[in-house]
């Protein structure tokens, strides 16, 4: 069985001397008292026959709704890594700026609570907001923590 692969933007703005990097906090129940270790850049499931950039710049509208117009030219390139259930996300990163307040994230259904029958609808993601480096590393999947260093790799580059 081929790996489950996911395509995302990890959006970041230049606020000060340190840049600073949005994540996103997953919805629905199974994470609603998760925090630290438990954000993401925004991610999805890349569909068949999808170019994972298409689907990053897709997965980033559809988390985020108002999210910023990105030139898919001109994002920078993070590479793959491996999250520990084994998913594998490809990454890019973009200069941008995006309110959280703004978030309009699309929703999914689920049966809640289990073995109820009943379906509810519950936001991919809960919240959105803007970490310097050292919150961003606690806050973000530690698979996932490696993107901040490429990032910051190429920006000092």
């Amino acid at each position: 069985m081929a790996a489950m692969r996911s395509a995302g933007i990890l959006l970041f703005r230049r606020s000060g001397a340190e840049p600073e990097f949005l994540l996103v906090h997953p919805g629905g129940p199974f994470w609603s008292r998760k925090d630290a270790g438990a954000w993401s850049i925004p991610k999805g499931q890349i569909e068949d026959e999808e170019e994972p950039r298409a689907c990053a710049i897709r997965e980033l509208e559809e988390e985020l709704g108002a999210a910023p117009e990105l030139d898919p030219e001109r994002l920078i390139e993070l590479g793959s890594i491996k999250q520990r259930a084994g998913k594998v996300v490809e990454a890019w990163a973009a200069e941008a700026d995006f309110d959280p307040a703004a978030l309009a994230s699309n929703t999914f259904a689920m049966e809640w609570p289990p073995r109820s029958g009943k379906q509810q609808e519950f936001p991919e993601v809960d919240r959105a907001e803007w970490f310097d480096l050292e919150r961003a590393r606690e806050k973000i999947l530690p698979a996932q923590a490696e993107l901040l260093d490429r990032l910051l790799e190429q920006l000092d580059g």
